[in-house]
Order: structure tokens, then sequence, then C-alpha cells
């Protein structure tokens, strides 16, 4: 798949690059998206949650009432689970949200992005470019320059600080090392940003091996 590559500028470099298809022209697995998805999202949660039970909660296990002859319920203790302050029933314990998935299906699923967001027209090639320093203002002006809308992702080659400090107080944009490409991050991306070397290393990664 031929895509022209475009300058900062937002303009046609005057040249084009080749998208792998074994990454970026397969089939959509739709049911492998989902459970990529669905392992990042149990992932970030933490599940430390907990709430006390009855043996959990501080007072006395005295009897509170006799057993018989008050004409109400009986009751044991104060901090029966039927009593304001008492412990909680079947509440929440610490537990693991892992979802496992072996290394295929993942790496199926991202080349499923990416083919998805090939076939929408939703990639821009562009050529390698850094700063000299963190400026939000510059990386900003690069956004506007290829006229994008909605939520961005810029996928770049290697580690680069001041394009990643540059988009970090961006709610809309981003920026990714392409190593560290994940299938969750392409699909709620409306266009990804490929730099030039970004596509070597995404061959690299996420081709068939």
């Amino acid at each position: 798949m031929k895509v022209d590559v475009l300058g900062i500028n937002g303009k046609a470099a005057g040249k084009s690059v080749d998208l792998p298809d074994d990454i970026f022209g397969i089939e959509p697995n739709d049911h492998v998206l989902y459970l990529a998805v669905k392992q990042y999202l149990a992932h970030q949660r933490q599940g430390t949650h907990k709430s006390k039970e009855r043996g959990e909660i501080a007072g006395s296990t005295k009897k509170i009432k006799k057993q018989k002859g008050t004409g109400t319920a009986r009751a044991g203790s104060i901090k029966s689970p039927i009593f304001r302050g008492g412990g909680r029933i079947f509440g929440p314990r610490p537990r693991t949200y892992k979802v496992d998935l072996n290394k295929k299906v993942k790496r199926l699923a991202r080349k499923s992005a990416l083919s998805l967001k090939a076939a929408s027209g939703g990639i821009k090639v562009i050529e390698d470019f850094t700063f000299d320093a963190p400026k939000t203002k510059e990386f900003k002006k690069v956004l506007s320059n290829l006229d994008l809308e909605g939520r961005t992702l810029m996928v770049i080659g290697d580690y680069d600080k001041n394009l990643l400090l540059s988009s970090r107080n961006l709610a809309r944009a981003g920026v990714v090392v392409a190593s560290d490409l994940n299938t969750y991050q392409i699909m709620k991306a409306k266009t990804l940003i490929v730099s030039e070397s970004a596509i070597g290393k995404i061959a690299a990664t996420f081709g068939t091996k």
C-alpha cells in the first residue's frame, strides 16, 4: 500500500512509502480486537477495593438484647449487617483483573487495528522531525498544518523526549514509540500520524514472526 509522505508544513514531501500489506492490509479480526481492548482496560484497574465485613468492624460482640420477648427480630451483635454501622454483606474484596492473552493474539489485534485505520484513511505518514526543546505551541502548529480533527496519536520510531513533552499537555493528542503501540491506543485515535522511521519499527515489532 503506497502512501504519500507529508512534511510538518502539511504539504506533500514529494515521496511515498510502502505500508506492509501483512500489517496494514489484512482482514481485521473483530473478536481479537475486543479481547485486546478488554485486556487493556482490565489491566487499568488496581483491584484494591475493600469493604469491612462484620468480623472486621470495631465494636462489642455482646448480645444487644434478649433472645425472646421483645416483639422484634432476634439480634446477636451490633456489628450485624442489618444495623447501621455494621459490616457489609458480600462487599468487594481485593482481586486481580488480569486477563491473559498469548502473543499471537495480541499481535493479530494490533495488525487488525492498523488495517482498519489504513482502510478508513485514518493513517498519515509524516517526515521525521524533532524540536530543540519541548514546545507545545510548535506541536499544535504541526497538527494544525496537517488539518486534523478529533483525537490524534503520533507514532515515532525512537524515544524523543522533546516530542513526548510537547504533546503531554494536549488532551486530544499524544505521542507513542512504535514498539509500545497497543490496540486500545490505535482504536481510540481518530487519526494515526506515523513517522517514516516508525514504519520499519512497526514492521519489525508486529510483523509475521
